[in-house]
């Protein structure tokens, strides 16, 4: 698990897990499901609109640049890994 980082942001702590640059596990943030840092804006709901056939540019351009073009590919590539390495070893046939 990483470590918990804190920052003062407008005067108010900002406690998160970092998961990569961009994406991180903000404690009392979207039931610590992983969002785009110093957002409220998930992971999941980002992955969804993707595969639902919208571009990264107009992804970006709904959330009027709070979200970037690098932590959308970033948050690709953090959900990913998760996922395969989530997966259960396989037994070997005999």
């Amino acid at each position: 698990m990483p470590t918990l980082v804190t920052e003062v942001i407008n005067g108010e702590p900002y406690n998160y897990y970092p998961l990569g640059e961009y994406v991180v596990r903000a404690v009392g943030v979207c039931g610590e499901r992983p969002t785009f840092k110093y957002t409220r804006i998930e992971i999941t709901g980002v992955l969804q609109r993707l595969a639902a056939g919208e571009s990264i540019e107009e992804i970006v351009q709904g959330f009027r640049g709070r979200v970037s073009r690098e932590a959308i590919e970033e948050a690709t590539d953090v959900m990913t890994t998760r996922f395969i390495e989530s997966l259960p070893a396989l037994e070997s046939a005999a």
